[in-house]
């Protein structure tokens, strides 16, 4: 029987072999080449296997559909970006460049999936599907990329976070990333200037906001943003422990 698969997004489990290594990952390329060819909805598991090299049931014993297909190429994307961010984040202490460099890598990192992330938006624009940002099924990457906003705050050195804000800040950040992500998406400009350009002023003005977020009056604020959030976006159910001091269930 195969050892226990961890991962969230792949199907049955695989042996942890080079070959076997070897070959999910050329089923993954595979279908990244055909999606952003043919199209998310017209590119089925049997043309993967096919074009891949190897048989339908082999596609599917990496991978349970085409929604672990893309699952697995969030992972993919999350885990680039975290080591990328790596020389930023020993580099710099200011929480402006420490922010900005992170939003900059994360286009550097995205370039080379430009036409492809705009191929399936519209299934991943759907609340519904198991490919949006916030879905359940997006749990493991939404989380890797929280944790790197949370890198950024803590090694920011001058900049003060009040501890009942540590948790609800990384999320907050993660959103605007996203908003950076939509954006990016619809950028026709050469070389996604445009959207160099956004990350840099939304760092700008994320910064200001953490910076005024010291401030007791405002903390309450914050909070109710984050709650917001929290409240009405799918998958963003963790929640800040309501007034009264009980946590409110996921």
């Amino acid at each position: 029987m195969p050892a226990k698969n961890d991962s969230p997004h792949e199907g049955p489990v695989t042996p942890k072999s080079e070959k076997s290594e070897q070959t999910r990952a050329l089923i993954l390329e595979t279908a990244m080449r055909l999606f952003q060819e043919r199209g998310y909805d017209k590119t089925t598991m049997r043309a993967i296997a096919q074009e891949a090299g190897v048989s339908v049931g082999n596609a599917y014993y990496y991978f349970a559909g085409k929604e672990h297909l893309i699952q697995g190429f969030y992972d993919r994307i999350a885990a680039e970006h975290q080591a990328a961010v790596r020389g930023v984040l020993e580099r710099e202490s200011d929480f402006e460049a420490r922010l900005a460099g992170v939003l900059r890598t994360w286009l550097d990192v995205a370039a080379p999936y430009h036409e492809f992330a705009v191929q399936f938006f519209k299934n991943a624009a759907d609340p519904d599907s198991p490919l949006s940002p916030f879905s359940q099924e997006s749990e493991h990457a939404r989380e890797e990329a929280i944790s790197v906003h949370r890198e950024v705050l803590r090694g920011a050195v001058k900049t003060k976070v009040p501890e009942e804000l540590r948790e609800a800040l990384p999320e907050l950040m993660w959103l605007a990333q996203m908003g950076l992500v939509l954006y990016w998406i619809f950028d026709r400009t050469p070389g996604r200037e445009r959207s160099y350009r956004l990350a840099e002023r939304g760092a700008r003005i994320t910064a200001r906001g953490v910076a005024l977020a010291r401030f007791r009056v405002l903390r309450p604020l914050v909070r109710e943003v984050h709650e917001l959030f929290t409240d009405f976006l799918p998958g963003m159910t963790k929640m800040l422990p309501a007034p009264g001091g009980e946590d409110r269930a996921r």
